[in-house]
């Protein structure tokens, strides 16, 4: 099975294409920055409409088609929404969930002529806001709308999953004022544990779908 891995480059993305590749298919990559040359990839900036869908096309074409998407492409902006600058409040908008949106519509004649599977990663901060996070929670309260409404909309077609991920363990916290940093008692997810879950909804055979799974630590404190 091809299935296309957008922010594959690191954290969870990297850590599903790991995983994708163990199971025997082969993980396309997009993302925005050069990885190393261990997976088939695509750079592009998710927060313009028509890279993601060139990136989306020229794997798909490369590899012969798609059976599976997994959106784990994410950025952040902390901070209250009158300090965060405007440009960078939206940015976080246009590549987590506008990003969400072209790659999937991109994706979707190679996906329902396989009966393919979308899996989109929102977060916990989707579901139960914090201080500070508006962008973020804004975008990921959109991936979980828009999954939502995709369920519907393609049911029959196209198999679609929402991940609702906690904390992980990756660099997407670094660079942060320490404010905005996990403490040492977050006790945060094993990325490779989370990518898991993921190749769990990949794999599920066509019209038996895995509609939502909420996967965080036992001591997340955004959830529930």
């Amino acid at each position: 099975m091809n299935i296309l891995i957008t922010g594959g480059a690191s954290g969870l993305g990297r850590a599903t294409a790991e995983a994708v590749e163990k199971e025997g298919w082969r993980p396309l990559v997009v993302d925005a920055r050069e990885s190393d040359q261990r997976f088939d990839q695509v750079t592009a900036d998710l927060s313009d409409r028509g890279e993601a869908e060139r990136a989306v096309r020229e794997l798909a074409e490369r590899a012969g088609g798609l059976h599976g998407v997994v959106t784990a492409a994410g950025i952040d902006a902390c901070g209250r929404l009158e300090d965060v600058p405007a440009d960078d409040w939206e940015r976080v908008i246009k590549v987590n969930l506008l990003g969400t949106a072209s790659v999937v519509r991109a994706a979707l004649p190679y996906l329902k002529h396989t009966r393919g599977t979308i899996v989109t990663c929102a977060s916990t901060l989707g579901l139960r806001p914090l201080s500070d996070a508006s962008a973020y929670s804004a975008s990921k309260f959109g991936v979980v709308g828009l999954t939502r409404a995709l369920a519907i909309e393609l049911r029959g077609e196209v198999g679609v999953t929402l991940l609702i991920p906690g904390g992980m363990r990756t660099g997407f916290f670094d660079g942060r004022p320490e404010q905005y940093k996990p403490g040492p008692e977050a006790g945060l997810n094993d990325p490779a544990d989370v990518a898991q879950t993921v190749v769990f909804a990949l794999r599920q055979p066509a019209g038996c779908e895995v509609r939502e799974l909420v996967v965080c630590p036992s001591t997340e404190t955004s959830w529930p």
